[in-house]
């Protein structure tokens, strides 16, 4: 028997698409906290400041993304949201003081919100439900590669020819992704009226989509312990001496989570998610371990490559467990439920963390959160529990 096409051009389009997104994310993510400190002589808390605003603004407009996808369908909320996304950066070079890089922070938060849950929705429609783990897992790798090149390359431009240079790469990367998302098929999946978006259903129910509740919140506990290793982990390695070599720290996370991709998206679809998140979890807590043991740069990135494999296969399987168990024209919501979720658990865990940082240092830290992570295989069974005794509800269709 044949195997269900997997890599038609939309599915690579929109991956590619996602991929030049969550760029110019972690290219901010890592420049403009260091420019505010050293360009504008601001306050380390403006510095968090920026972050936490655009992951707010995030956060707030998912459910409401969710129902314009059905609205007006999931092509036409990812151009638009492409195309603000490219204003707002645009206009940061001629954001002259923190207030106006403020606001201009939680407006792009809000395109990114919509434009990430969009992505999300269009995969959820293409990827063949017989390879929905496996589709998943590869849409979601954007995200990782991103993540590893995004820092480094960011940091590389900033401090070679300033600030000015980042926001114009960052410009023609958010192009490139615009560009990309307007070559997407045509989608027929909503026709409503632009003056309909403001008409929105504000009951809980038509803001998240109940059935990816158990796993939403199962991502939430978990991302609260990735939020260690996306904040901290720099940081943690200037108390190692190891400082100038940090950012090589997601190159080894991506290059493992590359490797095994092609097999952990395979097993999900073949044996279940069972088989393959309880070991990841495992994989994920031992990592965990590893890093509070380092002492240089050998168990530095060994825990990098354990923990690159463990919660870069983790959050697939999350996001693709919260697709498949909603009906299809829930996915997009289901999507935004996930995603808003993991969002406020990663601005949860940094704040708390970096309490917990202070208290105890960053050895204890890592490994109470080894504890944290294995007390939530129990998490996970019973939102697993949860699922099966549910009704069953209709899946991906096969493309």
């Amino acid at each position: 028997m044949n195997k269900a096409k997997l890599w038609t051009k939309d599915f690579i389009s929109v991956s590619t698409g996602n991929f030049f997104l969550f760029m110019t994310f972690y290219f901010l993510l890592v420049t403009l906290p260091v420019y505010i400190l050293q360009g504008q002589g601001g306050t380390e808390a403006q510095a968090g400041l920026v972050t936490t605003v655009f992951l707010i603004a995030a956060i707030l407009i998912r459910p409401f993304a969710g129902q314009w996808i059905g609205m007006f369908g999931r092509k036409k909320v990812f151009v638009t949201s492409l195309f603000l996304y490219l204003v707002t950066m645009i206009l940061y070079l001629v954001a002259t003081n923190f207030n106006v890089l403020l606001a201009l922070r939680f407006f792009q938060g809000i395109s990114f919100g919509m434009a990430t849950t969009a992505a999300g929705a269009i995969v959820a429609n293409i990827i063949p439900h017989s390879r929905r783990g496996e589709g998943m897992g590869y849409f979601v790798l954007s995200n990782n590669l991103a993540m590893a090149i995004g820092p480094f390359a960011g940091l590389t431009l900033f401090n070679g020819w300033g600030m000015t240079a980042a926001y114009i790469a960052c410009i023609v990367i958010s192009v490139i992704a615009l560009i990309i998302g307007l070559s997407l098929a045509a989608d027929h999946s909503g026709s409503a009226r632009f003056g309909s978006m403001f008409r929105l259903k504000l009951h809980p129910e038509h803001l998240f989509e109940k059935s990816a509740l158990p796993i939403a919140l199962t991502g939430a506990f978990f991302s609260v312990g990735y939020a260690s290793i996306l904040s901290f982990v720099p940081v943690y390695a200037g108390e190692l001496n190891i400082g100038g070599i940090a950012s090589y720290f997601f190159i080894v996370y991506a290059v493992l989570l590359v490797l095994s991709r092609p097999f952990t998206g395979r097993w999900f679809d073949q044996y279940g998610e069972n088989i393959i998140v309880i070991p990841s979890i495992v994989l994920f807590a031992a990592g965990l371990i590893v890093l509070s043991l380092a002492n240089g740069a050998v168990l530095y990135f060994v825990a990098a490559g354990m923990i690159g494999i463990g919660w870069g296969t983790l959050f697939p399987s999350f996001q693709t467990i919260a697709i498949a168990r909603a009906r299809p024209e829930r996915k997009a919501t289901a999507t935004a439920t996930f995603l808003s979720f993991y969002d406020f658990g990663i601005g949860v865990g940094a704040v708390v963390i970096g309490a917990a940082v202070a208290g105890m240092g960053f050895k204890a830290m890592y490994a109470s959160l080894a504890v944290y992570v294995l007390i939530g295989i129990l998490v996970y069974m019973t939102a697993a529990k949860t699922k099966k005794e549910k009704t069953s509800v209709p899946e991906l269709n096969e493309q």
